[in-house]
């Protein structure tokens, strides 16, 4: 019997290879107690986001034979995406699931940094929980410069990094061939992260990048003709959002991150962004869930849309319909609901 889960969501540098991208899967897959829940490249990014979970010291065999299968064959002198990165696992964090802490997953993270020192002479950084020091936090703060300038950090040449942030916490600080082919490598803990989309019905984004900007945590960065600067602070906490078009599908869409799902709900992003529209005259058409939720997520919109819902399925119904989830996008509970994608095997 499983009394803990823990949750990997590793990105990959590599979207557009299926086969590479099957085999660096595969070698999850073949770590007993490892469930895959979804596989999800993106060709434009070249990155692919990967889901499994399981019980801590499986999930931790798990991501120790990823990233030694993506440092074999992936090759980031060879990368070019349209998302930021810093090596061929960009970023590979623990998410507390089920009776365990989130020091428990830092832990976790901090064992497999260990772990894959001893096998791969690669930079390894800590991040999110599991950082050594507060500057260290951020994935942006570490990830700076990218793969790019990895070398001139490595090996002290230019860099926009402070002493606090440019050198990773274990394995090599020494540029190399085998550094030159993985780039840095990213290990941390978090909360869970979902990631939201409120579609609006509108060509170009004028009002969707509007609201990106109003609802997002960091806010507005306003300026005087003279060059002062000021920001004002958004309207939704632990929230990253921006507005982008979506030509193929006619509309635009309040693209956001949900950081922190118990600050954020699910149904006060979108309430949010529903008013705003308002405001502007435009109506929004459904949202979407890319990657998976947690039921506890899905519970919390149902309720709020339904006081009267009672069981699961009913709540979850309700929050599907209120959200539109499947209005432009095909939402499948037994997929897109972590707890109801794990198999029966990982829960029992």
């Amino acid at each position: 019997m499983v009394s803990q889960l823990v949750e990997c969501v590793p990105n990959i540098s590599e979207g557009r290879d299926q086969k590479k991208i099957e085999q660096i899967v595969q070698a999850v897959r073949n770590v007993p107690g490892c469930t895959v829940l979804g596989v999800e490249p993106d060709h434009d990014y070249h990155r692919t986001v990967i889901t499994f979970a399981g019980a801590p010291a499986d999930v931790a065999a798990g991501a120790i034979a990823l990233i030694g299968a993506s440092i074999e064959l992936l090759d980031m002198q060879n990368h070019k995406g349209e998302h930021p990165r810093l090596g061929v696992v960009d970023v590979c964090p623990f998410v507390p699931l089920q009776n365990i802490t989130m020091e428990e997953c830092a832990e976790l993270a901090r064992t497999v940094v260990k772990e894959v020192a001893q096998q791969h002479d690669v930079p390894l950084f800590l991040y999110g929980a599991a950082a050594a020091t507060k500057e260290r936090t951020m994935l942006s703060d570490l990830r700076k410069g990218e793969y790019e300038n990895l070398h001139a950090r490595l090996d002290g040449g230019k860099t926009s990094h402070s002493e606090a942030t440019r050198f990773p916490d274990a394995g090599t600080q020494e540029w190399s061939p085998l550094v030159a082919r993985s780039g840095g490598i990213t290990i941390g803990a978090r909360s869970i992260l979902v990631a939201y989309n409120v579609n609006v019905n509108e060509q170009g984004a004028s009002v969707a990048k509007k609201i990106g900007s109003i609802v997002r945590s960091s806010g507005r960065l306003l300026k005087s003709e003279h060059g002062g600067k000021i920001r004002s602070k958004g309207m939704l906490p632990k929230v990253q959002g921006m507005g982008v078009p979506v030509d193929e599908l006619g509309i635009s869409q309040v693209s956001m991150n949900l950081l922190d799902v118990s600050l954020c709900p699910l149904h006060l992003a979108f309430k949010t962004c529903e008013s705003l529209a308002g405001d502007h005259g435009v109506e929004l058409c459904g949202s979407e869930i890319v990657g998976l939720v947690p039921l506890s997520a899905m519970r919390e919109a149902g309720r709020f849309f339904n006081p009267k819902a009672t069981t699961d399925e009913e709540l979850v119904e309700t929050a599907i319909e209120s959200l539109g989830l499947n209005e432009h996008h095909q939402f499948i509970p037994k997929q897109h609901i972590i707890e109801w994608a794990l198999s029966r095997e990982v829960m029992e």
